[in-house]
């Protein structure tokens, strides 16, 4: 098995009506956050039984996929990670991580982040709480995508009703510029507070007033309609 096999897997599933659509869907055009992407046209679940496939694929295959000017290679090559992350021990799941992180640039678009960062990097700084200033130290970065997978990643955390990461998190992105950043903060604030809406909203009331619009509106979703007026208002 080689990343040959898996772009030849990939290619009869390709449909160019679909890769059509996708190009408007992830913004490709000039200037904006997937300027140049290249799309085959493929679903993802499709994506996943071709990753399922592939589970003893050699990292250097997987990186060489995570190279590709294809979209849908650099999610697959993900999607193989994540599989091989659940059934690895800690020396591999280290490894994996350092794959991960050491590719992050081709991790370009937040269909790419949002499907892997929390299956891989969450999972493995759950296990390994000592490393959790990882989180800090990506979310400080100058890449969009590295903030992104620094608010994603704790949705692992939260699975397991761990809160001071996104909080820690949330705040240092409280101000970011970037409109993926408002809604990874919001949804990531709404999946907090859906296990304790009084955490979210201590939160909420220390900073409502000054965060972004959009990032407010992801994280009262799903709040009362009363109490939704009043932190719009």
């Amino acid at each position: 098995m080689n990343a040959d096999d898996v772009s030849a897997d990939l290619q009869k599933l390709a449909d160019k009506e679909k890769a059509t659509f996708l190009l408007r869907f992830f913004k490709t055009g000039k200037g904006q956050y997937g300027e140049g992407d290249i799309f085959l046209g493929i679903t993802v679940p499709a994506q996943r039984t071709v990753a399922k496939k592939y589970t003893i694929l050699p990292f250097s295959d997987v990186e060489a996929l995570l190279h590709s000017k294809f979209h849908e290679h650099r999610l697959t090559a993900l999607l193989i990670l994540c599989e091989q992350f659940v059934k690895a021990d800690e020396k591999v799941k280290k490894q994996i991580v350092d794959v991960y992180l050491s590719n992050t640039k081709y991790i370009n678009n937040w269909d790419l982040v949002d499907l892997s960062s929390h299956e891989i990097i969450g999972t493995y700084l759950f296990e390994n709480p000592k490393e959790r200033k990882l989180l800090l130290k990506l979310a400080q970065s100058k890449s969009l995508w590295e903030k992104r997978i620094s608010m994603v990643a704790c949705y692992a955390l939260l699975r397991h009703n761990e809160f001071s990461e996104t909080f820690s998190v949330a705040e240092t992105l409280l101000h970011d510029e970037h409109d993926l950043i408002h809604k990874a903060v919001g949804w990531m604030l709404r999946e907090l507070g859906k296990r304790d809406q009084n955490a979210e909203e201590e939160f909420l009331l220390k900073h409502y007033k000054t965060m972004p619009r959009t990032m407010l509106r992801y994280a009262i979703e799903k709040f009362p309609q009363e109490k939704r007026k009043f932190y719009l208002a």
